[in-house]
């Protein structure tokens, strides 16, 4: 049953996990009064050990019900390895605008003095046809060095829970990027699943040397403030509702961050 209805039609953001946070936090220095309505698909964290077939199939149709549910005026995918899978099955799906969330190559090949790039993401994300097409377009003449550390969304999770994390995750993908040939010559790495910027500090302090990361939430949040921008918002002061495919009580440990996030609401679906 729906316990929680806004006084105006949510934006919708949609992530595995809390990685889509990151987006939201952009999103919200934007659109400050748009109600908000954060779908968490704990029941099938992670996504990125999962095969496309299989997300190809359970993005839509949870989206349908969250969709039909929340009568939202936009969806955003907040998850890399989502929207580089299922983006183009959900549009199709929906007669809402979809905006998806993609690695931040083309922003990435402007910056890198080196000529070398690193992209960080989770496995099923870097392997995708659609980051081909991406790196062919924007970054035909740089090196882009791919590397899977579907770890480091263990680490953003257990971080927001306030939970100490083993430096070695961060070291370890670090040293996937570098110990590829011309490794040694990233000067940008871009972060290529939502959960990524929430651990930056880390990954930063694994590198060692100045480097410059990326990511595409500011990219979303422009593209959000666009699509919505003859839409107004009264400002009703909506707490914002996370809702999970998950249990309840697995979200305790998040609470406090969910707050910050303005998130102080939580339903399952």
């Amino acid at each position: 049953m729906n316990q929680f209805a806004p006084s105006e039609p949510p934006l919708l953001f949609f992530d595995t996990g809390i990685g889509g946070l990151s987006v939201l936090q952009e999103s919200r220095k934007l659109i400050s009064s748009a109600p908000i309505i954060y779908a968490a698909d704990y029941a099938g964290l992670p996504y990125g050990m999962k095969s496309e077939t299989e997300l190809a199939a359970r993005v839509p149709a949870l989206l349908g019900r969250l969709v039909e549910r929340f009568k939202p005026r936009l969806v955003t995918i907040a998850c890399n390895t989502a929207s580089t899978i299922a983006l183009d099955h959900v549009r199709s799906a929906l007669n809402i605008p979809v905006v998806g969330t993609v690695p931040a190559l083309k922003p990435a090949s402007e910056m890198t003095k080196t000529g070398v790039i690193g992209l960080l993401g989770t496995q099923a994300t870097i392997r995708q046809p659609y980051v081909d097409r991406l790196a062919a377009e924007f970054a035909s003449t740089k090196t882009i060095l791919r590397f899977g550390a579907s770890e480091l969304v263990y680490a953003a999770e257990a971080k927001l829970r306030g939970e100490k994390v083993d430096s070695r995750i961060f070291s370890d993908a670090i040293a996937g990027l570098r110990s590829q040939p011309d490794g040694e010559n990233i000067d940008v790495i871009v972060l290529a699943c939502t959960h990524f910027p929430l651990v930056q500090k880390e990954l930063a302090h694994a590198v060692g040397r100045p480097m410059r990361f990326i990511n595409g939430a500011k990219g979303i949040a422009r593209r959000i403030q666009h699509l919505t921008k003859d839409l107004e918002w009264l400002n009703s002061g909506d707490e914002g509702l996370l809702v999970t495919t998950g249990a309840l009580k697995d979200l305790d440990p998040y609470r406090a961050a969910l707050a910050r996030h303005g998130l102080s609401r939580l339903e399952t679906l």
